[in-house]
């Protein structure tokens, strides 16, 4: 009875007085929290405002700071004299561009004669060649010239001279110049002055100052405006970043200048939410905890220093040297003044297959793969011989070492045998070689970076020249170098003049009628001192720097020409890895498409397996994409890469390549025959085209056909043909579809 009334009086008392309390607790809590949510949130906006207001002016003083700026030689007598009387080259581009652009920071300034045509352009203060403007440049600066001299014209400098204006004629405005934002402005050169004659013919000063990331990086440290950015489009979240759009003086859009949002209401609440709420009970048990901590984090933090800068020089995977570590000790090896004299032997190594391993058996087994070959090599060279992992699956090796004592080439064969011995990784044998590339140099005769550059070079030839082996550098091999510059050099030039480029095209013919069904198109080079330049020459040299994409945009421009004046005819086009990892890509061809009226239906894209292993996400969404606008995917050159019907299911293509090596040995009772029956035997079951290239005898083409080969090509039916030469052969009246005229098919 007793106990019962105890958890009565509990009861009653915790609904008579706690829960009062508590709810009133509560319901204090709730109101505070909404108002400092309700004062941060509106003093959030009002910073937000005030940031705007501010962007707006700053903005609207930058346009017209421009027109101000341009008055210190507009408005002066030695400009009037120099350039309006007698025209000084020396002196404008003296005082017009150079000063111009070091004081005021203009990106260009250009100056029009009275005939409003360009008698002086300076970019970045240096005055250019005599010429004609720059399109995009005159596209935006003529018609405000023109506008000018027609304010000029008027009474707009009269009135100035009598003093009825306080301003002279000027106009400033925002405007986007190839893309880049940009403020323009336009002031005639007057002096200080008045002069006879027509006030309107005077000389025309324009400015062009970028709207970019220097400015942009002035307006956050001027005005306390955070990260500020001059962009196209926004590029953040709206939480995180503010916008302001720039309009020009007719409502169109230049840009966006964007920043950090202000949210200072945000920071009070952050910072005082929790520490008013918790911060007199956090105070006693820290004074109390930070004595016991303090002995205890002076340790940890000795010892994560010198954990961190081991790590920082180290391998996390195998504890070798990383490239850090390896750079600073090949140049302690190489400025050592007790070795000065002794020779060095540097050793670059690149395994060989490793990528195959990575994506057969996994990343988990290739790390342990890189770890297997580390151990490989410590076991054949010792704990003396310095050795570092420098890349994904790059080793180096540095020995300093008196004469003979060292020999790199008997070193490097055994680490080539030792690499080369199977690696039983998870239930799989994983085999990889390795290339290494040598370079020896004196203690203290070369420079680090010198000593790198010739192992590089001596390693891409043991790559080059078959891989899984070892080469010492040469002299020559710096002269093949050269080469590769060279022929870059002549390619650059060559696609800027797109006078030596042109393309060819070879026929595909149907297997069956003998019809010349279409064409593949293939870049040429005729260059005008070293003649006809092989593309397996320049193709590699533009995969490697990137000119590709130029050349391979050149070769669809006029292989898209032809198609549209050959409708029912396949034009083929190779496009490499790079084009197809561009994300914009898919754009190019549809304008390409677009621009010369060829049909999608009409174009096939011919890709190499080694896209396919790639996996990358650009590249597959542009493959999904063009199979969705009815242009045919071919997969070049199949059989001879890393060849899977996982790749062919993951990304469907509307047709394989057998390639000509493949075609070339085919004979009766050749092994070449099953090679190639069982090639086209499994496109068929998935439903995919075959073309057979390299078709050079009757023999030949009768066995591809008895295979059920779909098309064929070959030096057998005609060799690649110029654009003349290939409409004429679409012309011709068996290769016309029956009901089609020939206008219908060649323009």
């Amino acid at each position: 009875m007793q106990t019962q009334k105890r958890a009565l009086e509990r009861w009653r008392f915790g609904a008579t007085v706690l829960l009062p309390a508590m709810l009133a607790l509560t319901l204090t809590a709730a109101a505070v929290t909404a108002f400092m949510l309700w004062s941060a949130a509106t003093l959030d906006q009002r910073a937000q405002d005030r940031q705007a207001s501010l962007v707006s002016r700053i903005l609207e003083n930058e346009r017209t700071g421009l027109s101000h700026a341009q008055r210190s030689l507009a408005l002066s007598d030695d400009a009037l004299r120099h350039i309006r009387l007698h025209y000084d080259p020396a002196w404008t581009a003296e005082h017009a561009g150079r000063w111009m652009h070091a004081f005021f920071g203009h990106d260009h300034t250009i100056i029009f004669d009275a005939a409003s045509r360009p008698l002086f352009v300076a970019t970045d203060g240096l005055p250019l060649p005599p010429g004609p403007l720059d399109a995009a440049l005159e596209a935006t600066l003529k018609p405000l010239a023109a506008q000018l001299r027609q304010q000029a014209g008027g009474e707009a400098i009269a009135r100035y001279w009598r003093g009825e204006r306080p301003e002279p004629p000027a106009i400033s405005e925002f405007a986007l110049i190839r893309g880049r934002p940009a403020i323009v402005a336009v002031m005639p050169i007057l002096g200080r002055t008045p002069m006879q004659g027509d006030p309107g013919a005077s000389p025309i000063l324009a400015s062009i100052d970028y709207l970019d990331a220097a400015l942009a990086a002035e307006i956050s440290s001027q005005y306390q405006v955070g990260n500020a950015a001059f962009v196209l489009r926004p590029t953040g979240t709206e939480s995180e970043r503010q916008v302001s759009p720039i309009v020009n003086s007719q409502g169109r859009f230049i840009a966006f200048l964007e920043w950090n949002r202000e949210r200072p209401g945000q920071l009070i609440l952050a910072g005082t939410g929790p520490a008013l709420a918790g911060g007199f009970v956090l105070t006693a048990i820290l004074v109390l905890v930070l004595m016991a901590q303090l002995r205890r984090s002076a340790v940890a933090l000795e010892a994560g220093r010198r954990r961190a800068e081991y790590q920082a020089a180290h391998d996390r995977l195998t504890g070798l040297p990383n490239r850090s570590g390896f750079d600073a000790r090949l140049t302690a090896m190489l400025r050592a003044p007790d070795r000065q004299g002794a020779r060095i032997d540097l050793l670059m190594l690149d395994l060989d297959r490793f990528k195959q391993v990575n994506d057969t058996l996994g990343h988990q087994a290739g790390d342990e793969l890189i770890c297997r070959v580390a151990e490989r090599l410590r076991r054949v060279l010792g704990e003396d011989v310095f050795m570092a992992r420098i890349g994904g699956d790059e080793f180096a090796v540095a020995c300093v070492s008196p004469a003979a004592a060292f020999d790199p080439l008997r070193q490097s064969e055994r680490l080539i045998n030792a690499i080369g011995r199977p690696y039983p990784i998870r239930q799989r044998q994983a085999h990889v070689g390795v290339s290494i590339g040598i370079a020896t140099a004196t203690v203290g005769a070369c420079e680090p970076r010198e000593l790198l550059r010739r192992a590089d070079i001596a390693l891409h030839e043991a790559k080059a020249a078959g891989r899984n082996r070892a080469i010492v550098y040469e002299e020559q091999m710096n002269e093949l170098l050269q080469l590769h510059h060279t022929i870059e050099a002549e390619l650059r030039d060559a696609l800027a003049s797109r006078t030596q480029l042109a393309v060819a095209f070879q026929p595909l013919v149907d297997q069956q009628t003998r019809r010349v069904v279409g064409a593949e198109a293939l870049a040429r080079w005729h260059h005008p001192k070293y003649g006809q330049i092989s593309p397996s020459r320049f193709i590699p040299i533009a995969e490697a720097t990137g000119l590709i994409e130029p050349l391979g945009e050149f070769v669809l421009r006029r292989a898209c020409a032809l198609g549209a004046g050959a409708r029912a005819f396949t034009v083929a086009v190779n496009i490499s890895p790079r084009q197809l990892r561009n994300p914009d890509f898919a754009t190019l061809v549809f304008d390409i498409l677009h621009e010369t009226g060829m049909r999608a239906e009409d174009l096939e894209l011919e890709i190499t397996e080694s896209i396919l292993l790639d996996d990358e996400h650009v590249s597959s969404r542009n493959l999904m994409t063009f199979r969705a606008a009815g242009i045919h995917i071919a997969l070049d050159d199949f059989g001879t890469g890393y060849s899977s019907l996982s790749y062919l299911k993951r990304y469907p293509v509307d047709r394989i390549k057998i390639d000509r090596s493949f075609v070339s040995q085919l004979a009766p009772g050749h092994v070449s025959v099953a090679i190639n029956r069982a090639l086209v035997t499994l496109a068929h079951a998935m439903n995919i085209h075959v073309t057979a290239e390299g078709v050079e005898t009757e023999e030949q083409a009768r066995l591809l056909g008895d295979m059920g080969c779909n098309t064929l090509q070959g030096f057998l039916f005609s060799p690649a043909v110029d654009d003349a030469a290939i409409r004429a052969i679409f012309s011709r009246p068996e290769n016309l579809k029956p009901g089609r005229s020939r206008a219908t098919h060649v323009a």
